[in-house]
C-alpha cells in the first residue's frame, strides 16, 4: 500500500543530507576509507573527504533534476508544445512533443502536425499519415514555464477527420448559432481508481484481499480510510495551474477511489478540458510508477 506513495532511496538520501551523511556508508565503512587514505600518504583531511563525496553523491540524479526543472524562459524564446490526441481505442491518450520559436495567443497560430496512424489504431500501413490540427492550449504544470499542452483532433491529409474524431462533429453542433445562443453549460464527474505498484489491485486494499464494508472511505479522512491523497491534490492542482476548470474533488466510497469534477464549462470546452486533465493525470501516475520503479 505505501509503496505507491513512498519516494525513492535516492531521493529520500537527496533531500535529508543536511540530517546525515548523504552517501549510504556507515561509520565504519567511512573510517576504513578514511584509514586507506592516511596510509597511503595523502595529505587530505577526512572532513575535506567526505565534502568530496557528498558533491559527487548521486550526481547524474541531480543533474536530471536539475534539467528537468530547469526553466528555459530567460535563455530562449523557443517553448515546447505537447501535442496531445486521442488514439484508436477512443480512450487512450497520445502526444508528442514540439519546438515552437515565436509566441502565440490562438491555438490556430501552431503549425499543424503529423504522426503514424497505423502505430495508433487510427490508420491503415499503406496510408498511415494523420494530421493534427491544433485545437485548444493549456499551461504545461510539467515544464512549467512558456511550455504548453495543446488538445489536437485527427484529419486525413486530405483534411476529412478520421473515425475517431469526434470532436469535429461535436465542434460543428456547439458552432450552430442556435446552440451558442442557448449557452449550453455542461459538468463532468470523472471517478478513478488508484491501483498498487506492481499488482492490478486497488491502493488501500490487502493484497488479494479485500477492506472493510464501505462507508468510512466516502470523503473520509485519516491513513486507514484515504488512499492516494497525495496523488490527487497533485492533479487538482496541476490542472488549476493549466488553467483546466475543474471545480472540486473527493474520496469515494471505495478505498483508492476519487473523483474529481469539470465544469461548470460551456460547449466544447468541456471536452477539452476533461481530456486534458485525464491526460494530467495519466502522466502523473507514470511519474509515480517511475518513483517507486527506482526503489
Amino acid at each position: 500500500m505505501a509503496q505507491i506513495l513512498a519516494p525513492s532511496s535516492q531521493w529520500q538520501m537527496r533531500i535529508a543530507k543536511n540530517s546525515a551523511p548523504a552517501c549510504p556508508m556507515t561509520a565504519k565503512m567511512w573510517s576504513s576509507l578514511v584509514l586507506k587514505q592516511n596510509k597511503k600518504g595523502i595529505a587530505k583531511s577526512s572532513a575535506k573527504f567526505r565534502v568530496f563525496a557528498l558533491k559527487s553523491e548521486n550526481s547524474t540524479i541531480n543533474r536530471m533534476e536539475d534539467l528537468l526543472n530547469l526553466d528555459l524562459t530567460p535563455y530562449t524564446d523557443k517553448f515546447i508544445a505537447e501535442y496531445i490526441w486521442i488514439g484508436g481505442s477512443g480512450i487512450d491518450l497520445r502526444s508528442k512533443s514540439r519546438t515552437i520559436s515565436k509566441p502565440i495567443e490562438h491555438p490556430s497560430e501552431l503549425p499543424k502536425w503529423n504522426y503514424d496512424g497505423s502505430s495508433t489504431g487510427q490508420a491503415p500501413g499503406e496510408d498511415s499519415e494523420v494530421i493534427l490540427y491544433p485545437q485548444a492550449i493549456f499551461k504545461d504544470p510539467f515544464r512549467g514555464g512558456n511550455n504548453i499542452l495543446v488538445m489536437c483532433d485527427t484529419y486525413t491529409p486530405q483534411g476529412e477527420p478520421i473515425p475517431t474524431n469526434k470532436r469535429h462533429r461535436a465542434a460543428e453542433i456547439f458552432s450552430n448559432k442556435k446552440v451558442i445562443d442557448e449557452v449550453p453549460w455542461f459538468g463532468i464527474e470523472q471517478e478513478y481508481t488508484l491501483l498498487q505498484t506492481n499488482v492490478k489491485w486497488p491502493l488501500g486494499w490487502p493484497v488479494g484481499g479485500y477492506p472493510g464494508p464501505q462507508g468510512p472511505y466516502y470523503c473520509g479522512a485519516g491513513a486507514d480510510k484515504s488512499f492516494g491523497r497525495d496523488i490527487s491534490d497533485a492533479h487538482y492542482k496541476a490542472c488549476l495551474y493549466a488553467g483546466i476548470n475543474i471545480s472540486g474533488t473527493n474520496g469515494e466510497v471505495m478505498p483508492g477511489q476519487w473523483e474529481y469534477q469539470v465544469g461548470p464549462s460551456v460547449g466544447i470546452d468541456a471536452g477539452d478540458h476533461i481530456w486534458i486533465s485525464r491526460y494530467i493525470l495519466e502522466v502523473i501516475h507514470h511519474d509515480i510508477h517511475n518513483l517507486n520503479e527506482k526503489k
